[in-house]
């Protein structure tokens, strides 16, 4: 089959497109001929080796362990291991195609790729593939971190920082969901894509800055992380929450050896002291009742992915190239087009 193959760390370009074989799930994993896979920022991570700490919790130390990026998958699954039981071939699914929640790669960029049966969902009929392989990992991320709609209650008021991004997106949709009114900051340039997914209002951060309008929030959920939290806390209401989930900008707001790590680390410290800073652990949630959760709210239209642009397999580098500018509104995705499958 082809897949792109990532031998060493570094920059887009060390990524190539060979013919690799063809993976035999074990007995708990689905194979997946794939249609669509998506490129989101801890791909970037992976494929760079940045920060190194990453390298020390999956990636792989000196080299990638595994050499096939890409950890969203949408496709027709080809055949499934002996324990599996939820799926059969010719079902249409998508998901993650890593175990737990590692920082690796995970296979998805090849024709073909064996993912863990806990991690997939069927696909609803109201979406296609490529909307499908945009949801998981930002979908994921979005969900966990507004507590599966537990820190959100219907008539509070949430703001999302980034609202145009990956995550963003979905952050906005599901406070929509969950029944919150929803401030949306982000560039200018991505305003209208704002408003289009149902935020109530919008900030355009070159012209204001939200921790100064003397506006209260239950909610502050903060992708970039680009406010102090004392600044931040100013625009909490007193007993209103800061989720902070933190891009580094692809490296260039990061220490290359921690990255993130050490605010997060300080933030878990200062939860058990500031009350407007949620417990924070390292227990996950289920990623199977997740992805199901994902897949409800999908189907009902609750949800709808953005996709920026799509790129074919041959050219994954450029698209890595494209989502590290900085400019996309929801995700990037890439497709697979069926005449090339082997």
């Amino acid at each position: 089959m082809k897949a792109i193959t990532h031998t060493k760390y570094g920059p887009p370009e060390v990524l190539q497109l060979k013919e690799v074989e063809k993976p035999t799930p074990e007995d708990d994993e689905v194979l997946i001929n794939v249609h669509a896979a998506s490129v989101h920022a801890d791909v970037w991570h992976v494929v760079s080796g940045l920060p190194y700490v990453l390298r020390l919790m999956g990636a792989g130390l000196l080299k990638p362990k595994k050499t096939i990026p890409g950890t969203d998958v949408a496709g027709l699954v080809e055949s499934v291991g002996q324990k599996v039981t939820r799926f059969k071939p010719g079902d249409k699914v998508f998901g993650e195609c890593i175990r737990g929640h590692q920082w690796t790669n995970g296979g998805s960029y090849a024709e073909y790729v064996c993912a863990p049966e806990e991690a997939l969902a069927l696909k609803p009929a109201n979406i296609t593939f490529e909307q499908a392989a945009a949801v998981p990992t930002s979908g994921l991320i979005a969900l966990w971190n507004l507590g599966d709609g537990t820190l959100v209650q219907a008539g509070q008021k949430v703001l999302i920082n980034g609202a145009a991004g990956g995550v963003g997106a979905f952050a906005v949709q599901l406070a929509k969901a969950f029944g919150a009114e929803v401030t949306g900051v982000d560039h200018p340039s991505k305003i209208d894509m704002v408003r289009s997914i149902g935020t109530d209002h919008l900030i355009d951060y070159t012209q204001e800055n939200f921790t100064q309008t003397g506006e209260r929030y239950d909610l502050i959920f903060d992708i970039p992380g680009n406010h102090s939290l004392a600044d931040c806390r100013r625009a909490l209401t007193p007993k209103g929450t800061y989720v902070l989930i933190g891009h580094d900008n692809y490296g260039r707001g990061m220490c290359r050896w921690l990255g993130l790590l050490p605010r997060f680390f300080k933030l878990m410290l200062l939860s058990r002291f500031v009350s407007q800073l949620r417990n924070m652990n390292f227990s996950m949630p289920s990623k199977k009742e997740s992805m199901a959760t994902l897949k409800e709210l999908l189907a009902a239209g609750k949800i709808k992915p953005v996709i920026d642009r799509t790129f074919p397999l041959t050219e994954v580098p450029e698209a890595i190239r494209y989502l590290k500018e900085g400019h996309i509104k929801g995700k990037v995705v890439i497709t697979l087009e069926p005449d090339n499958k082997t």
